[in-house]
């Protein structure tokens, strides 16, 4: 038997794209012109396999091909050439609602959507109080599902796919809807699977939640592979990439012409009296301002700024490390750490780490500038975003921030 329990050998698949076609016998044979087409080749020649028992991330722009190929596993379309195996029962939920019928009640549709998956009447009894426990729809069970709000939709048709008994489990961007809550309880009830053996399969535009679960991910780009390799390193390329094209072609919000600007910037607020004009990540000088830096590298954060006011007296430059969900991992201010800086009309500052202790994932500098009597003259949230990985093997550890470390025996 093979370890493998998806293979994707050499696949194509094209798509016709038709101008204006006459449905219509009319149309048909007065407008038969409409009936030109194009060739849209979705993916092309694509090669890749998941082990049994892995969990495995589709990432990439918007008709980049995620979804076709996640249908091509599930025998929903069939590829124009090439070879998909697939060894085990799957189930998936890749679209809101598949398979309900609006006016049938809930209970119902576990049973036609549960059988669809494969699943007998005696299964589909014993696992229906799950199910049902599991969705939280308590009352509205018995009520049609045309009453149901969308979330009410994801929560019943999540419920259902993952109390399958599969071996494979596919997942398309379908837990972008849904309460915080039933997001983090389903992403628990995914690990517990993972650790039950099922292999998992998820497209899905949020890096955090690819990170929480995947053990791969798989980078598709034009209908074509790009990377293949651990969530934090593909991330932080994808990451770094996207934000490449950003900072190419869309311009800040802010105006330039004011406040100056090579900023991500979703917040921005102060008096002016002094403004960051530029900010600078790099390693050895800012020519090679960076967005992805390596554990344990030596790093420069460099902030040119703009003075328009006589008493600079008291002035405090302030950093924030702020991880992705939020939580701010580190913060420093100059007055604390009393550093003399003389402020100019022009000038800059430039804040040294010699080693970065900062584990794996994405991450934001906030910057603010402010006075004694804790006036702000500027602030930007999200100024920078950065990315850190491990170029090495797995190292072992989660959380935030790397700590020296060693692991001793017990001493005679």
């Amino acid at each position: 038997m093979s370890d493998n329990a998806i293979e994707l050998k050499n696949v194509k698949k094209k798509f016709k794209v038709y101008y204006d076609k006459g449905t219509a016998l009319k149309d048909k044979l007065l407008f038969w012109s409409r009936n030109k087409y194009e060739e849209n080749w979705v993916l092309n020649d694509i090669s890749f396999n998941i082990k049994k028992g892995e969990a495995v991330g589709l990432i990439g722009r918007n008709g980049c091909g995620k979804s076709t190929t996640l249908k091509l596993i599930n025998r929903i379309i069939y590829p124009t050439s090439g070879e998909i195996v697939v060894n085990g029962r799957v189930s998936s939920l890749i679209e809101l609602g598949a398979g309900f019928h609006p006016d049938m009640t809930g209970r119902e549709n576990i049973y036609t959507n549960a059988s669809i998956f494969g699943m007998t009447r005696e299964e589909i009894d014993e696992k229906i109080d799950d199910i049902i426990a599991f969705s939280e729809l308590g009352e509205h069970i018995d009520n049609p599902v045309r009453t149901y709000s969308s979330g009410m939709y994801m929560r019943l048709g999540f419920s259902v796919a993952i109390n399958v008994k599969a071996d494979i489990l596919l997942i398309d961007e379908i837990l972008a809807v849904g309460d915080v809550n039933f997001q983090s309880k389903c992403f628990e009830k995914l690990r517990e699977l993972k650790a039950s053996g099922v292999t998992i399969v998820i497209v899905s535009h949020s890096m955090a939640q690819i990170e929480s679960i995947c053990d791969k991910v798989v980078w598709i780009e034009k209908g074509n592979i790009k990377e293949i390799d651990k969530p934090s390193i593909v991330g932080a390329h994808y990451s770094n990439d996207m934000e490449n094209e950003r900072m190419n072609t869309v311009n800040n919000e802010i105006d330039k012409s004011q406040s100056g600007g090579n900023f991500n910037c979703s917040e921005r607020t102060g008096n002016g009296d002094i403004l960051i004009k530029e900010l600078y990540m790099y390693k050895d000088n800012h020519e090679e301002n960076k967005h992805v830096f390596t554990m344990g590298e030596h790093l420069n954060i460099e902030i040119a700024y703009e003075c328009k006011k006589e008493k600079t007296e008291g002035t405090d430059f302030r950093l924030s490390f702020v991880r992705s969900d939020g939580v701010v991992v580190y913060g420093i201010s100059s007055l604390s750490d009393k550093a003399q800086i003389d402020i100019k009309d022009r000038g800059k500052i430039i804040f040294n780490i010699d080693k970065l202790s900062l584990l794996p994932g994405k991450y934001y500098l906030d910057i603010d500038i402010k006075q004694k009597d804790d006036v702000i003259l500027d602030y930007i949230k999200n100024a920078k975003e950065f990315y850190i990985e491990n170029e090495g093997n797995d190292i072992g550890e989660f959380g935030v921030i790397s700590m020296n470390h060693k692991w001793l025996g017990d001493k005679e």
